[in-house]
């Protein structure tokens, strides 16, 4: 049988790409098409994500792809981040500039939700850790804001689902993206008739849900005609791109845990069933739909967004710095001279991140960073202590010994967190692929169309395909001390 193609187009927070995967047999390789920058744009003081630049740049990826001799793919597939959306209008079927989940417009919103329907309660129904850049209270915040007249609508769809909308005109909710929106329930899998009723939402909006591994359609044709492609079937992916990262673990077994390392880092383990009780429910613990009718059991945390923000305010000052340069810095900085919590608020979108930082530093009573290697060693310990705590409440709240952990994503290319991590967590850290949303993303293509029979083939087909690196841990009695004496909790 030839090589069968698949385009995996992966939008994030930060940049878009998109990746032809070849699969030949028991291997699959990537092709990288096209790459490009996602930047939010501010209108009348908000951001909104600009989704004609986007949906531009995933049809040149298109073209791309056909250039460069891949006018034979069977199908594409969209990954997205999850939570943000757009509405349809009933008028004229445009798309409302949708909002970033950084917008200060849900600021302070969460409590006026709760006194509609109590923060337990929305827990129980959803899994959904609480937190203020969710669908639910980005949509209650539209009602109460520039679009208070939700009439003028006819649906909402998430990221990815918008895109395949626009690539097909069919409307579709797939599974996974709908998990993020806290607006699931997450035992029925579908989209939860209390909350919509308590909190005003006309569930009219919302579309039917589809599983991963189904096919949508056919690429529009006057799109098929200005790209150069014929009878391409557009498939609903994990279409939320840590639902793709996870279903590209090279794992088998279950006491292994996987973090999805980039702007945010996904903790957790996969699960059969929801994972919903006072225990998780403390811990803000999330149930996330996976590929396979799995649930990703997980914690977000704030990830290399601490140091891309840090980066980026250096840049305006004139401040250029490389990845290695930061890193080589770092290894000669003081250890544990300061560490604070990466999932408390403050970090989500500050004006300062190291101002931010140094605050953190400040009410708890340590010294502050004062250099740039200093700094960024803050970082990464930090996260790796985060990490080590977020892997403990999993083992107790699942019963499971967590043997090791697969990281996956841009930050596994990161040595010196791999390493700490390891150290910290005093367990095996398995680094890679790099590109395991877009692996991911392709395979599930493949499931769908036949090319790869389960979840279970497709993993060892990445086993397979990429090389992994792995970390032991070597000086976990230092890295538990100072994680005891820590002055606050992870």
């Amino acid at each position: 049988m030839p090589p069968s193609k698949f385009l995996a187009l992966d939008l994030g927070a930060e940049s878009g790409r998109a990746f032809v995967g070849v699969l030949d047999g028991d291997r699959i390789s990537l092709e990288e098409v096209h790459r490009f920058p996602n930047i939010p744009i501010e209108v009348s003081g908000h951001l909104h994500w600009d989704v004609a630049r986007m949906f531009q740049q995933l049809k040149k990826a298109l073209r791309l792809a056909v250039e460069k001799g891949h006018g034979d793919i069977a199908s594409i597939g969209v990954d997205t981040w999850g939570v943000d959306f757009g509405l349809i209008r009933k008028s004229d079927k445009n798309i409302s500039p949708p909002f970033t989940y950084r917008d200060s417009r849900t600021n302070g919103i969460m409590e006026k939700v709760f006194a509609k329907m109590s923060r337990k309660e929305i827990y129980n129904r959803t899994g959904v850790q609480l937190m203020q850049i969710n669908s639910l209270f980005q949509l209650y915040s539209a009602m109460k804001g520039q679009e208070s007249s939700l009439d003028d609508f006819e649906s909402l769809l998430f990221m990815p689902d918008l895109f395949n909308y626009l690539l097909t005109g069919k409307q579709v909710s797939e599974y996974t993206i709908a998990s993020t929106s806290q607006l699931l329930d997450a035992n029925c899998r579908r989209f939860d008739e209390a909350i919509f009723s308590a909190l005003g939402f006309p569930s009219r909006l919302m579309r039917p849900i589809v599983m991963p591994g189904t096919v949508i359609g056919k690429l529009l044709p006057e799109i098929s005609a200005e790209v150069g492609l014929k009878d391409v079937d557009v498939i609903a992916v994990g279409s939320h791109d840590t639902a793709s990262a996870v279903a590209a673990i090279p794992a088998s077994g279950i006491n292994w845990a996987y973090l999805s390392s980039g702007t945010w880092s996904l903790i957790g383990i996969e699960s059969d069933e929801p994972i919903i009780n006072e225990e998780s429910f403390a811990n803000n613990f999330t149930n996330e739909g996976g590929v396979g009718g799995k649930i990703t059991f997980l914690q977000n945390i704030t990830g290399m967004w601490l140091l891309q923000e840090v980066m980026r305010r250096w840049k305006s000052v004139g401040r250029h710095y490389t990845y290695e340069e930061l890193l080589a810095e770092a290894s000669e900085a003081q250890e544990f001279k300061c560490v604070f919590d990466p999932a408390d608020e403050v970090f989500l979108n500050p004006p300062d991140m190291y101002q931010a930082i140094v605050s953190f530093c400040q009410n708890t009573h340590q010294s502050c960073p004062q250099t740039t290697g200093e700094l960024v060693r803050s970082i990464f310990e930090s996260l790796a202590f985060k990490y080590k705590s977020a892997l403990e409440r999993l083992a107790k709240m699942t019963g499971r010994k967590i043997e090791r952990l697969h990281v996956v994503g841009g930050g596994s290319q990161n040595d010196m967190l791999n390493r700490f991590t390891a150290d910290a967590a005093g367990i095996p850290v398995i680094a890679g692929p790099v590109e395991a949303t877009v692996v991911g993303n392709a395979l599930v293509q493949a499931m769908a169309l036949g090319q790869v029979s389960s979840l279970e083939l497709a993993r060892k087909i990445i086993g397979n395909s990429f090389q992994l690196k792995e970390y032991l841990p070597e000086n976990t009695r230092k890295w538990d001390e100072a994680y005891k004496s820590a002055p606050f909790n992870f």
